[in-house]
């Protein structure tokens, strides 16, 4: 298949490009953080972005989506990553809508896609319980009680945690840390008892939550996909998420090269150009390399996900690849931009925070080199 975008897909990015450079730029990620604003994310945004399609893109017209895939996701995913643009797209409308998806009941499916792509209801998957991610690692435990299930323990770095209408819990019913079998997921509703929200507003000033559940007792409908059976459908689901997360990625990297050969342009230093400066324009060019390389994993890794050929394969390339060049990128931006560069009052900064909590979700960079090597049989 070919790593170029079809005339559809070039008019959902154009569309994209557009929409949030005007509606959600990064100045609105200021506004939103020095006026500790607790939603996170502007209400309005999110409605114009489900009423442009943006949080139906997984799901068919059946479901009440738009039917893009994930190549349409990442496109999105990537504009958004250019403009820093904060709302729950990842959290429920990648994540949150692949699990239910792909592992949900018909009645699950039907009460809850169509709400996803509306925006309607927001939805959020807690697996990670430390600071390393590894779903395998699972220590949460869902106790089976007659006709329920009680459900102890903690996650941590939880996207969006306090503002979701529901949360997929992966807890243990089976089986000891360590092992991929007797892995389950439970959608578990706002307000449960039980259930304790702490918000966590990072450095990159999103917010995240820890969850703890305390004795929270579910019924048996609330098992989403088959009991001590999660982590396939869990491990697709990741990276459907992970493909769409190296877009975001790419966005911030394309973004930070794109204002850095601007300001070497335009900066000048006893009278000249730094970007006359034989180094500089090495390290530019480079770092365009870098990022045109990562342009075709991403594009080919959302290919192989729409596909269904080797996508775990592809998601880790991918993952592991955009880790390593956000981080040059961003390291190159704020070291070719100078002091200025360090400031708050310039935006670069923006980008390198944000980068850093995008390259650790659903594992970074040594996570997933270990994984692609696995999978490759080494």
């Amino acid at each position: 298949m070919a790593l170029v975008l079809n005339e559809e897909q070039q008019l959902l990015k154009e569309s994209a490009d557009g929409f949030f450079a005007e509606k959600a730029p990064v100045s609105q990620l200021r506004k939103l953080r020095d006026d500790r604003d607790e939603t996170g994310y502007s209400k309005e945004l999110w409605s114009e972005m489900a009423e442009m399609g943006f949080a139906g893109l997984l799901m068919s017209e059946d479901e009440g989506g738009v039917d893009f895939g994930a190549i349409g996701a990442g496109i999105v995913a990537e504009s958004m990553g250019k403009n820093l643009s904060a709302s729950p797209f990842f959290a429920s409308a990648i994540v949150g809508a692949s699990l239910i998806k792909h592992a949900g009941s018909t009645a699950q499916k039907e009460a809850i896609l169509p709400a996803i792509a509306s925006g309607e209801v927001i939805v959020t998957l807690a697996v990670d319980e430390t600071g390393h991610h590894g779903p395998a690692s699972t220590t949460l435990k869902a106790v089976k009680s007659s006709d329920s299930y009680v459900l102890n323990g903690m996650k941590t770095f939880v996207p969006d945690a306090h503002v979701a209408d529901k949360i997929i819990v992966v807890a243990r019913t089976a089986g000891e840390k360590g092992d991929a079998e007797g892995l389950s997921l439970f959608i578990i509703d706002k307000g449960q008892s039980g259930l304790i929200i702490d918000q966590t507003v990072m450095a990159d000033s999103r917010n995240w939550g820890k969850v703890t559940l305390e004795d929270v007792i579910v019924s048996e409908d609330a098992v989403l996909g088959t009991v001590g059976e999660a982590f396939p459908v869990l491990d697709k689901a990741l990276d459907v998420g992970r493909c769409v997360l190296s877009a975001e990625l790419l966005g911030i990297s394309q973004e930070v090269l794109d204002r850095t050969v601007q300001y070497l342009q335009e900066r000048k230093q006893f009278g000249t150009l730094i970007g006359t400066f034989q180094g500089l324009q090495h390290r530019a060019a480079h770092l365009y390399s870098e990022v045109e390389i990562l342009r075709s994993a991403v594009l080919k890794a959302l290919q192989a996900v729409d596909a269904g050929t080797n996508p775990a394969w592809f998601a880790s390339l991918a993952k592991a690849k955009a880790c390593k060049v956000a981080e040059l990128a961003t390291n190159e931006a704020i070291q070719m931009h100078g002091g200025i560069g360090m400031t708050d009052e310039f935006e670069i900064g923006f980008f390198i925070k944000r980068a850093r909590a995008v390259q650790n979700l659903y594992g970074g960079y040594n996570y997933h080199t270990d994984r692609f090597a696995s999978l490759s049989g080494y």
